[in-house]
């Protein structure tokens, strides 16, 4: 057998470059479709044996050692038409056959608001989509009922034309799409009138969805199989729902705890009290202690939102707002008067500005 360094014309310290080109060339000269000659032929078969097994790194390593030529030559020479079209841009007497009319469906982005209660624990949804569905009436076929595709009298099923275009290496034989039947090989001759030939429709579905509990504005839940029909009853592309969080009067999110403020009057932060208040998810006892002071921060445990991501619930972080009456009577400021005068503290001073959770709730009202 020829040294394939001899087939190519190239030395053995020849670049990958260096053989690529020396084989291009070479094809150009010898392809049957330009040389019809048996000698051409045989010549031909032998460089592009050898380019397959030079231009891969490991076969040409083992070749170099003296070891077997990289395969037989029946399952290089069976390549060598998809090598000739790589490089000269198709051709090479080989077709790739008819493309399917079945393709994937477009994926769908679909924006679903929901209240924040909704949030803490979960909740379900019965979605109505505007998409495209397979066609009830062809089933997807494409093709009025009783009938079928008719094979293409142009290209006889193929999907591709093959041509013999004249060029400066003589005649080359060039395949391009069939414009009859545009590549498929087959012609709907009797289309579908429900859905013109398509194997789809448009159509108004419900998608029930389980939307977990933890979701945030901006989170995007990705169900597959669920977003348009392909078509000729391709697969379904897939449905993207992003999620919006309604703006909620009373409470907000940190992460996944929930926080509100409680207007508690001057006399109870004084006293001390007990109240009851309207949690998202049921009512709860607040212990109010007597003294307690605005921008304290009562926290219970495990009545914020459920995580998303693992197990357990955030915190309900309840700031303190202590209300100051603001307009008082005669006896009522007496009173106070009475109670400031046995009440002795020093005058009011500065401190330094503490920005704590009381602040952001008082921010998140004021904004």
């Amino acid at each position: 057998m020829a040294d394939h360094y001899e087939a190519l014309g190239v030395g053995r310290d020849a670049t990958t470059d260096e053989i690529k080109k020396a084989y291009r060339r070479l094809a150009r000269e010898l392809h049957p479709d330009v040389n019809p000659g048996a000698e051409a032929s045989e010549r031909f078969k032998s460089i592009t044996h050898a380019y397959d097994v030079l231009s891969d790194a490991k076969q040409r390593q083992k070749y170099d050692q003296g070891g077997q030529n990289g395969g037989s030559s029946e399952q290089n020479f069976g390549n060598f038409g998809d090598i000739f079209e790589t490089f000269f841009g198709g051709g090479g007497g080989s077709t790739r056959g008819p493309r399917s009319r079945r393709e994937r469906g477009q994926d769908a982005l679909l924006r679903v608001e929901l209240d924040l209660d909704e949030v803490i624990f979960g909740t379900h949804r019965d979605l109505e989509v505007d998409t495209a569905i397979v066609c009830d009436t062809c089933k997807g076929s494409c093709c009025a009922p009783g009938t079928s595709p008719v094979t293409c009298d142009i290209c006889h099923g193929t999907g591709s034309i093959q041509r013999a275009v004249r060029s400066l290496l003589g005649n080359v034989m060039t395949s391009s799409p069939c414009g009859s039947c545009r590549g498929f090989g087959t012609i709907i001759a009797t289309p579908c009138m429900t859905c013109s030939g398509q194997g789809r429709v448009r159509a108004r579905r419900t998608v029930p969805v389980d939307i977990p509990a933890g979701v945030d504005t901006g989170l995007r839940l990705q169900m597959p199989g669920s977003g348009e029909a392909g078509p000729a009853a391709g697969p379904n592309g897939d449905l993207y729902l992003e999620m919006k969080v309604r703006h909620h009067d009373v409470f907000s999110r940190d992460g996944d705890d929930l926080m509100c403020s409680l207007d508690v009057p001057m006399t109870s932060a004084i006293l001390g009290t007990s109240v009851t208040v309207k949690a998202l998810d049921g009512d709860i006892e607040v212990e109010i202690r007597p003294g307690a002071q605005s921008s304290e921060v009562l926290t219970i445990r495990d009545r914020g939102i459920t995580k998303l991501r693992g197990s357990g619930r955030g915190d309900l972080k309840i700031g303190i707002h202590v209300v100051t009456p603001s307009k008082l009577d005669h006896k009522e400021r007496d009173l106070i008067e009475q109670f400031a005068a046995r009440y002795t503290t020093a005058a009011p001073t500065l401190s330094q500005y503490q920005q704590g959770l009381f602040a952001k709730l008082r921010d998140r009202f004021l904004g």
